[in-house]
């Protein structure tokens, strides 16, 4: 948007022009330079604002229920942020983390191509640490992983990936699938050196250890979901939402419908001691709490939902349902 000078500035301009303090070439030569702006090819923009700032709604979303899912993992508090949203080579964002880190490769489906989670040391340890019984505390930095260590940490990464289906489920229909753990970036490449990749830097906390974690996803995979990531397509999520949900309840509800319960009908209580419960004989009479007039207490599992009477019917012994316990 041009700049609208004031009535000040109009005023001390035209004096400057007719004082001959300024002239008119002047003007246009700071006016151009202005305009010129320096461009580096090898780091083209391929983001605009808008998307960004939708990937960086997407992952607010996949932070909190990320957050969750470790705290009930970790048994104690996590804490999860975006911290930045920034795009780069793919090359300066290898030499950008340490020489020795945690690096899992996921595959993303229908599209074709991975993203690459980038784990800080330091909250690797801690997560090891608390899942093998631990209180969160960061190992030494000379100790290396072991082939126990990688495994409990590719069970507890790959058990997260819903998560990111979920927080991508309003813009595309995304499913991701656990690749590998690696230690060493070297040995990783998902795109070319040269090529764009959007980094989300999140800050996490577990308990009194903080750290980065960088999901690193190339502009060559993004491309085919990259119209939907626009202020349009992210303001109809919510509705979009509200039906997927209303779809899964229905499901839910069509499902419940075939479980099988344990339904039971209780004729009373009696309180009585063992040893009487031992001398009993054939034709004794237990004598229960219930009246033989009261209705029957019929239980589904261990829920009281109706009362009946008892009876028969077809031969078979049966139970009538008078009335629907609404508290059940």
């Amino acid at each position: 948007m041009p700049e609208v000078l004031s009535q000040g500035e109009i005023d001390a301009l035209l004096s400057a022009l007719t004082s001959g303090e300024l002239t008119a070439e002047d003007i246009k030569r700071e006016d151009e330079s202005i305009r010129i702006r320096n461009y580096d090819f090898k780091r083209a923009l391929k983001f605009s604002k808008e998307h960004i700032r939708t990937i960086e709604r997407i992952y607010e979303h996949f932070s909190r229920l990320y957050a969750t899912f470790l705290s009930a993992q970790l048994r104690t508090m996590v804490q999860l942020a975006v911290a930045s949203v920034e795009q780069l080579p793919y090359e300066e964002f290898v030499r950008s983390i340490p020489a020795v880190t945690v690096l899992n490769v996921i595959d993303v489906m229908p599209i074709t191509g991975k993203f690459l989670l980038e784990m800080a040391p330091n909250i690797a340890y801690a997560m090891l640490d608390r899942l093998l019984g631990g209180e969160g505390q960061i190992i030494d930095a000379s100790h290396r992983f072991t082939e126990i260590d990688t495994y409990v940490l590719e069970r507890l990464f790959s058990r997260s990936l819903p998560y990111f289906s979920t927080a991508w489920n309003g813009i595309a229909d995304l499913q991701f699938s656990y690749d590998t753990l690696e230690i060493n970036p070297q040995f990783i490449q998902i795109a070319n050196p040269n090529d764009i990749v959007l980094v989300v830097s999140l800050s996490i906390n577990i308990g009194d250890v903080a750290g980065m974690l960088n999901l690193c996803m190339p502009h060559m995979v993004l491309e085919p979901v990259m119209p939907r990531l626009n202020t349009r397509f992210a303001m109809a999520t919510p509705q979009r939402q509200g039906q997927d949900f209303e779809q899964q309840v229905e499901k839910i509800t069509r499902h419940m419908d075939n479980v099988e319960v344990y339904l039971r009908a209780e004729l009373g209580y009696a309180n009585i001691q063992f040893e009487e419960i031992m001398n009993l004989s054939i034709g004794d009479v237990i004598t229960l709490e219930q009246r033989v007039d009261s209705p029957l207490f019929i239980k589904v599992g261990d829920e009281l939902k109706y009362r009946g009477l008892p009876g028969t019917m077809h031969g078979h012994n049966a139970v009538k349902i008078a009335q629907v316990v609404e508290e059940g």
